[in-house]
């Protein structure tokens, strides 16, 4: 497999007509899932059939897997794996006989395709059902068989266009569930479109937030090593005695005024000591808080 980033967008441009569907678009998506976030009509599906080379840029290129889209694009596409949003399924076939079918077009021999059909299926929790025809299967259970599809050929990046599209919660949450254990149990690395934020806070590291064919937001889900995070200490007494004790823990702090300071915090341990610190100077808190938009904030306002 590749060492190279799974994805490198630069400078990449496309309008229909007067709608312009990305706008100077650079980004790198390498993480072990990566979400591409935004409303509807914003880009995504786009820059995702740039990425599977299905759309011709007017500017700008794209490498996928080391490779470029405009002279690689079969190469790219025999590397990746792609679950549409649409519905694609044909009813009249099983589960098996469809993934294995589409894992022989992929060039694995009848054996092979025979052998991945049934690990995948088992992967995504299909393996009871993998022998009913898909008509009869529910929409959650129809998402999944897009997802093992997806897998059957062992890719190295997969992309995934609105796998949570119609189910119901619990629906919803199995498919989180899965494609998190595809991400970080089999090592595959994920690209998900979606509109819904919490989607991707469940399943990604990290997050491009695309708004009007732009990108407004390109960051990892959580502080990343070494990264620093400020929290806001208010307080119902003086605030100095606890600004000694944190002082005396070895944490960086900045009084703001009589009754709040900003601590920075790098991890859970720091955040163990502020509790510790307050309760040791006697100080009662009012408010603990980030200072600072929370992701949630920050994410909502990417996307407008």
């Amino acid at each position: 497999m590749t060492t190279a980033p799974a994805i490198v967008v630069h400078g990449a441009s496309r309008r229909y007509g007067d709608v312009t569907a990305l706008d100077d678009v650079s980004v790198r998506i390498d993480a072990a899932a990566t979400g591409l976030l935004g409303r509807n009509g914003a880009g995504k599906s786009t820059l995702m059939k740039a990425i599977l080379g299905l759309v011709r840029l007017d500017a700008g290129e794209i490498e996928v897997l080391g490779e470029d889209t405009r002279t690689a694009g079969d190469r790219i596409r025999r590397r990746i794996g792609y679950a549409p949003e649409h519905e694609c399924l044909p009813p009249e076939l099983t589960a098996a006989d469809l993934v294995r079918h589409l894992a022989e077009l992929r060039g694995l021999s009848r054996t092979d395709a025979i052998r991945r059909a049934s690990e995948v299926l088992f992967a995504v929790g299909l393996e009871e059902e993998r022998s009913r025809v898909i008509g009869s299967f529910s929409l959650g259970m129809r998402q999944r068989v897009k997802l093992a599809q997806a897998l059957v050929h062992a890719p190295e990046l997969i992309i995934l266009d609105e796998p949570t599209n119609g189910l119901d919660p619990i629906q919803r949450t199995e498919m989180l569930e899965v494609i998190r254990r595809v991400s970080h149990d089999l090592g595959v690395r994920v690209l998900i479109s979606s509109h819904i934020l919490d989607d991707i806070r469940r399943t990604c590291d990290h997050v491009v937030v695309l708004r009007q064919g732009r990108v407004t937001l390109d960051r990892p889900l959580a502080p990343t090593a070494g990264e620093t995070d400020v929290l806001r200490a208010e307080s119902v007494d003086p605030i100095a005695p606890l600004v000694a004790t944190l002082a005396t823990a070895g944490l960086a702090c900045e009084p703001i005024d009589d009754h709040a300071v900003r601590i920075a915090v790098r991890d859970d341990a720091d955040r163990d000591r502020v509790r510790d610190a307050a309760a040791a100077s006697g100080v009662g808190l009012r408010r603990l808080h980030p200072d600072g938009p929370s992701i949630e904030e920050a994410l909502l306002e990417a996307i407008g």
